[in-house]
């Protein structure tokens, strides 16, 4: 399937471009933790990176009445500016603490159009029956970024310092542009002259009778809050205060869980006209959280690694049956809308981020990963039996 001209442009576009934001996720967690040595500054780093997320909804209105590929275009050439900026912050030794998080927040904002438009545009390039392949596809170059992504990352930073990292993270978010610019898929999104502000509306409308839908961005919020901060806030933490690893270490840790992850892709793109996503999904969530508690109960090395390969596995599988359901779901025309909510959901990474960073810094990266896991299997499990037609989708 990759192949197929505009499929290919596609993810390669989102995989460069994701490949900057692992880098540049790790680099700038281990850069602040050393820089302030307070991991709720981490967490808050990472709330900055999300804090846009509110207006996800309107990106993704956006995204159903302007050409997707030169969104993601633009995507790709914001953040390769503001990580130039930081760059040259860091060559002239300007860089201050205030500097780190107003960039992580404007990239946050330029990050927003990214889901609506890439994810639509990958629906966009396939059929129907092959929509789930095609999310899986695009997932699995996401996850491959997660396995390479933080390694390079990890070694660029102890080799060259946060410059050499942030001058291959410049590079890779202009070439995603360059890659966007390439796509040419029909539009399938209505011409018209309504106001975005009626578009969001309209979108709203549309998910409010639609149970597999509201339901699937409810789990998409959960996994966010109580999930994502996992490998996002936590594991540098893991790693310097319970496994005692630098940040090549780090790196191995998160590119672990991207190498589970990505066999899990490979695994869901294997699938063609995937049955009963909905149900997987809820499967796949209760994994992922059953892992964190697993890993929270390691102190050695080599073990963090293997429970790290079958916790990428239940994530991957979750990202892509979520989008499996809801973008099987969407008609064409709200695609971007449904998209942007489900940009929004990741708001909730926002609290997650903070609340795991703070009880981090009371009781430590076990105690909060435990936390999350027990509150995230519970509030899905109430999902399922609430929503039924999740399970059935």
């Amino acid at each position: 399937m990759l192949r197929q001209r505009n499929l290919g442009l596609v993810w390669s576009s989102v995989m460069l471009g994701g490949m900057g934001a692992q880098m540049e996720m790790v680099v700038m967690a281990w850069f602040v933790l050393n820089l302030t040595n307070s991991p709720f500054l981490v967490g808050l780093a990472g709330s900055a990176r999300l804090a846009a997320n509110i207006l996800a909804l309107f990106a993704g209105a956006i995204a159903d009445r302007l050409p997707r590929h030169l969104l993601l275009a633009g995507v790709g050439f914001a953040m390769g500016s503001l990580a130039c900026v930081l760059l040259i912050l860091l060559l002239t030794d300007t860089l201050e603490v205030w500097h780190i998080f107003v960039l992580t927040f404007s990239s946050g904002l330029a990050r927003i159009f990214q889901m609506p438009a890439g994810q639509s545009l990958a629906a966009d390039s396939v059929p129907q029956d092959r929509i789930s392949t095609s999310v899986a596809l695009i997932n699995s170059g996401m996850n491959l970024n997660l396995v390479t992504g933080p390694l390079i990352g990890g070694i660029l930073f102890e080799t060259f310092g946060p410059e050499g990292a942030y001058a291959l993270i410049a590079a890779l978010h202009l070439s995603a542009g360059v890659s966007a610019l390439f796509i040419r898929v029909a539009s399938l999104t209505e011409q018209t002259r309504e106001s975005v502000w009626r578009l969001v509306l309209g979108g709203l409308k549309y998910v409010r009778v639609q149970q597999a839908l509201w339901a699937g961005l409810l789990v998409a919020a959960i996994i966010n809050l109580t999930g994502f901060p996992f490998h996002s806030t936590l594991m540098p933490i893991f790693a310097r205060d319970v496994l005692g690893v630098d940040a090549r270490g780090l790196g191995l840790l998160i590119s672990a869980f991207g190498i589970g992850a990505l066999v899990g892709s490979f695994a869901l793109a294997s699938v063609q006209n995937l049955k009963r996503p909905g149900r997987s999904l809820i499967v796949a969530v209760i994994a992922w959280h059953a892992m964190m508690v697993v890993f929270s109960t390691s102190t050695s090395f080599p073990i963090s690694i293997a429970i790290l390969l079958v916790a990428g596995m239940a994530f991957s599988a979750t990202l892509v049956l979520i989008l499996t359901v809801l973008l099987g779901t969407a008609r064409p025309e709200f695609r971007g809308r449904i998209m942007g909510l489900r940009v929004l959901a990741i708001y909730a990474h926002t609290f997650g981020s903070l609340s795991s960073g703070g009880m981090a810094g009371l009781w430590g990266a076990p105690v909060a990963a435990s936390v999350n896991a027990v509150w995230g299997v519970t509030m899905i499990s109430l999902l399922a039996f609430i929503a039924p037609k999740l399970r059935q989708s």
